[in-house]
C-alpha cells in the first residue's frame, strides 16, 4: 500500500540462514502494482568459523539496508523442525537479521512459512514450485527467480505488503 497515496513502499523481505540468507526488496507503486527491485542471496563460507560468518551476514544486510533503505521489512519466522542441528545455527542467523533491522529502526514484521503460502498463492499447502511461479506473476518476471532463498525471500516481501493492505483496509 502507499504511504497514504503520496509514495510508493519499498520492504525488505528476509529468508534467514547461516550458509545462506535470502533477501528480496520490493516495491509497491501507488497504482498497486509490485516490482522486484533486487533480489539475491548472502552467502557465508563454510571453512569460517561460525562468529565470523555471523559477522559477515550483519555487515550485508547492514549494506542492503545502506544501499535501498527500504521503509519495512518482513522476515521468516522459525517453524518448529525435528532437527536442532540445523534450527540452531538458522535461529541464531536470524537473531543477527532481527538486530540488524532493529539497529536500522526498520518497522519488522514476522511472518510463518504458512501465512506466506497464504499471501502469496492463497493456499497454504502451496508447494515449492507453485510459489515461485506465483512470486514471479506477482512481480511479472520473465523468470522464476534464482536462487530458491531469493525467490523465498521476496514472497515474504510480498507476504509484508499484502499484509500491510490488509491492516490500511481495516482502519
Amino acid at each position: 500500500m502507499t504511504d497514504g497515496g503520496n509514495r510508493s513502499i519499498l520492504v525488505l523481505g528476509i529468508d534467514p540462514g547461516i550458509a545462506t540468507t535470502g533477501y528480496g526488496v520490493v516495491r509497491e507503486e501507488r497504482d498497486g502494482s509490485l516490482v522486484a527491485v533486487a533480489y539475491g542471496v548472502i552467502e557465508t563460507p563454510k571453512e569460517e568459523a561460525f562468529p565470523a560468518r555471523l559477522q559477515a551476514l550483519r555487515g550485508e544486510l547492514q549494506a542492503l539496508i545502506a544501499r535501498w533503505k527500504p521503509d519495512e521489512c518482513g522476515i521468516e519466522a522459525i517453524f518448529f523442525a525435528t532437527n536442532a542441528r540445523t534450527i540452531i545455527p538458522v535461529a541464531q542467523a536470524r537473531g543477527v537479521a532481527l538486530l540488524t533491522l532493529a539497529d536500522a529502526n526498520l518497522p519488522l514484521a514476522e511472518y510463518t512459512p504458512l501465512q506466506v503460502k497464504q499471501a502469496v498463492s492463497g493456499y497454504g499447502q502451496a508447494d515449492k514450485r507453485q510459489m515461485q511461479e506465483m512470486v514471479r506473476m506477482l512481480l511479472n518476471l520473465a523468470k522464476i527467480p534464482r536462487p530458491d532463498d531469493a525467490a523465498d525471500a521476496l514472497a515474504i516481501a510480498i507476504t509484508h505488503l499484502h499484509s500491510r493492505r490488509m491492516n490500511q483496509a481495516g482502519k
